[in-house]
């Protein structure tokens, strides 16, 4: 099922085509779709040890860039492996977008094996963040989860109302939050490099202990608070003190991280419940998980 309007045709037989026609080096290798509750992009295994992975909509093509410049720059710094691009693809007559080869990373994303122990997940989680703040800019580009108010206010008092009418959540306190995280103290420290979208479908695990962040595609430079997201839409209450500690988040920014998570909670809910509900799960458990935590603040 299509998740946007404008969402491209790709399949195994288009991949193999562009790959034979691009780079005729691996064009022999056998191709297969990954399955993927991501919305931005479409993988495809090449052979053993390559992915192809291809924007869906057009204005996912400027990650392909981004991650071809960027990701051996972060990647050094960071305590879990990341994608290591090795090809580009480039706009063609066949598909209109460039593409990128990336070596293959082993796991299973998170929100088909979540991690085993969510403790050690919470403490690699926030080493993760942690160094991900401290890599050079180096001139990166801005990230595009900016202000938590902008723009999403009305969409987001949009997303509270339906679940609210569907009996999904409790209207009043998403509410009373909202108006709450809309008078949180912006951002004002130096900006640092973000993920930018780390959800479960962007984290792999092996044996149950992860091992990779994925999608790079969001990542840029800005108001680290985004990268909290984690500890709602993977931990759980008696572990997010872990990740939060492990991350070094102060306390204006951890308030930001959690509004974060319930503003992309509501939305990706809403959004995708009928065209992709994994995603629609993840964001259902980040809204709930707020709302159980906030339940009788003085909002």
């Amino acid at each position: 099922m299509r998740m946007h309007a404008d969402e491209l045709d790709i399949d195994e037989e288009l991949v193999a085509a562009l790959v034979a026609d691009q780079l005729p080096a691996w064009a022999d290798l056998p191709v297969a779709r990954v399955p993927s509750s991501g919305t931005d992009n479409a993988m495809f295994r090449l052979g053993d040890e390559l992915v192809v992975r291809l924007p869906r909509i057009p204005s996912a093509a400027r990650q392909v860039a981004k991650e071809q410049r960027w990701l051996p720059h972060l990647a050094p710094s960071l305590p879990l492996q990341v994608p290591v691009p090795v090809g580009l693809g480039r706009e063609s007559e066949a598909f209109p977008l460039p593409w990128s080869v990336y070596r293959w990373l082993d796991g299973v994303d998170a929100t088909v094996a979540p991690p085993d122990d969510l403790e050690a997940a919470a403490e690699v989680l926030g080493r993760f963040v942690r160094a991900l703040e401290g890599v050079p800019l180096a001139g990166g580009p801005v990230s595009f989860r900016g202000g938590l108010a902008s723009a999403s206010d009305e969409g987001t008092r949009e997303d509270i109302a339906r679940r609210g009418d569907a009996g999904a959540l409790d209207p009043d306190l998403a509410f009373a939050y909202w108006e709450h995280v809309l008078t949180l103290p912006p951002w004002t420290g130096d900006a640092v490099w973000v993920h930018g979208d780390l959800l479960p479908a962007n984290l792999l695990t092996v044996d149950g202990r992860l091992s990779a962040v994925i999608d790079f595609g969001g990542c840029g430079t800005g108001d680290p608070a985004c990268d909290l997201m984690p500890g709602w839409t993977v931990l759980d209450a008696d572990t997010r003190q872990v990740f939060r500690e492990a991350s070094g988040a102060d306390d204006g920014t951890w308030a930001r991280g959690r509004a974060w998570a319930f503003r992309f909670g509501v939305g990706a809910w809403d959004y995708y419940e009928v065209t992709n509900p994994a995603l629609a799960a993840v964001g259902r458990r980040a809204a709930l998980e707020v709302l159980d935590e906030v339940r009788g603040w003085p909002l």
